[in-house]
């Protein structure tokens, strides 16, 4: 007869597995209880994540780091005046302040490039600080042969943005590098979303996304192969959205 007492604390048969992904599984347990080390790491990730959220984008450092990786950049605003703002008026980050539109509209006589590069702040600043310029230089390398805006950073921003951005520039496409809303595993996940022939009253079905770019989840160099994929498509098909598949992967046609 075993007389050993079982442990408090009880380990999940499926922990090996937590070597594979971020996801919150194999948490073991205390009793009928989750562990103390399970409540402390839960309330960190939760406090990541509303800091994701309001935490503001450094422009300046920004700024600085395109403009020294040779980039030219423009500032502009949306409509929503500061955070809370933001985040209680989602419509108006879908909007350029005045200052703003002025500011584009001076320079879309500039030509009509390719494409424009949007870099946004979003839900996560955090992810577009870390992520956006080294996504940018992977895609950048890859598009040889087609005429790239200005970059654009936008704050207060919504993915909608980019189209009247877009519009005022003349650019045939625009590819938003956007912080996505912060997961509990996630705080500074970026999203990419192209859309072709950008005009104010575009819908979500007009553009394509490429979700979770990060070192922990989807690679720069991947993600920049792919949307590399989806913008020569997209030229070529003259639209973007549900007619654009992202066949990438396996060497298939664009053509939904």
């Amino acid at each position: 007869m075993n007389d050993k007492p079982s442990p408090i604390v009880q380990t999940d048969p499926w922990t090996r597995l937590r070597a594979f992904t971020r996801a919150r599984i194999a948490l073991g347990r205390a009793g009928h209880a989750q562990t103390t080390e399970t409540i402390l790491a839960f309330g960190l990730a939760h406090a990541q994540a509303r800091d994701a959220v309001h935490t503001p984008l450094d422009v300046d450092a920004l700024d600085a780091g395109m403009r020294a990786a040779g980039h030219d950049c423009v500032r502009v605003h949306s409509a929503a005046t500061d955070r809370a703002h933001y985040l209680r008026r989602p419509d108006l980050g879908r909007v350029l302040d005045d200052e703003s539109a002025a500011r584009l509209d001076a320079r879309g006589n500039a030509g009509k490039p390719d494409v424009v590069f949007v870099v946004a702040d979003g839900l996560s600043a955090l992810a577009a600080q870390r992520h956006a310029l080294p996504l940018l230089e992977a895609t950048c390398a890859r598009l040889r042969g087609l005429a790239i805006g200005p970059v654009v950073v936008a704050q207060q921003s919504r993915v909608a943005l980019g189209d009247d951005i877009g519009a005022r520039l003349g650019a045939r496409q625009v590819v938003m590098l956007i912080g996505e809303r912060p997961g509990l595993s996630s705080p500074d996940s970026l999203g990419i979303y192209l859309t072709y022939d950008p005009r104010p009253g575009r819908t979500d079905a007009e553009r394509n996304c490429i979700s979770n770019v990060r070192p922990e989840g989807l690679p720069y160099a991947q993600a920049a192969d792919r949307l590399v994929f989806l913008l020569r498509g997209a030229l070529a098909l003259g639209r973007s959205g549900v007619d654009l598949k992202d066949d990438s992967g396996d060497g298939g046609s664009v053509l939904a």
